[in-house]
Parts: C-alpha cells; structure tokens; sequence
C-alpha cells in the first residue's frame, strides 16, 4: 500500500473513532479558520482606497468632498454590527453545540459562533462604510472606477 493511501486511511479510522462532539467542534474549528481565511484573502486584494476618473477633476475641490464623504462613512457604526452578529453567532453556535454534544460542547460552540459573527459583523461594517463613501462621491458627480 502506497505512503498516501496508509496516512489517509489511517486518518480516517482517527477521526470515526471520535465522538460526535469533538467531530462538531472540529467542523466548526475548521469552518472558523476557512473564513478567517477567505476574509484576509478578500482583505488583501483591496485597499479599500476609491478609484476616480482623474480627467477634469480639480483635485484640491475632490480632497475636500473625499474628506466630508469620509465623514459621513464614519457614521457607520461597525462596533455595533459586529456586537450583534457575535451575539446572533454565540446562539446559533451554542445551539448547534447542544445538539450535537453536551454542555462543553455547547460552550465551545458559542465561542467559535461569537467570533464567527464578531468577524462577519466587521466586516459587514466596513464594507457599509466603503459603499457609503462611494456613493457619497458619485452623489457630488466624481466617476468612480471600483
């Protein structure tokens, strides 16, 4: 038998011979860190900066309407999104933890559904934010690109 074959077999029989609980917490452990993943992923290929065609602009007037545009960004309130979806992750997390184990379990689950939403939430945040200073620009007649 093939080196590949006895490690994957052998990683199969470990993981049937765990308990449904730690077969949850590792999906869940697994479904954290995936998102964590895809989010810093998404992060990363943006700056968040916003694209103007530049052809005519007088760009002392953009820097001003980009700075009150910014302000008016700054109402979001991200704290607050992502407070909400960590709790909303906490009790989805700890329900799915109960049913599928016990109380360690279903305390595990809530921590990694809080921090789950906690991510969500923040991001949420910030993506309203970016969208409002967006469409604070196009608002005042800027051509923006992205």
């Amino acid at each position: 038998m093939p080196i590949d074959a006895q490690v994957t077999n052998s990683s199969a029989t470990a993981l049937g011979k765990l308990s449904l609980s730690a077969r949850m917490f590792a999906a869940v452990t697994l479904a954290l860190a995936l998102g964590l993943a895809g989010g810093c992923a998404n992060r990363q290929g943006s700056s968040g900066a916003v694209i103007i065609d530049t052809q005519g602009v007088d760009m002392v007037a953009y820097q001003r309407d980009y700075a009150d545009c910014q302000g008016y960004a700054g109402q979001v309130n991200t704290g607050q999104r992502a407070a909400t979806q960590a709790v909303g992750g906490a009790v989805v997390g700890g329900a799915v933890g109960a049913i599928a184990g016990n109380s360690n379990t279903a305390q595990r689950g809530a921590g990694i559904g809080g921090l789950l939403g906690l991510f969500r939430g923040a991001s949420s945040g910030e993506q309203e934010k970016r969208r409002v200073l967006r469409n604070c620009l196009i608002g005042r007649g800027y051509r923006v690109l992205n």
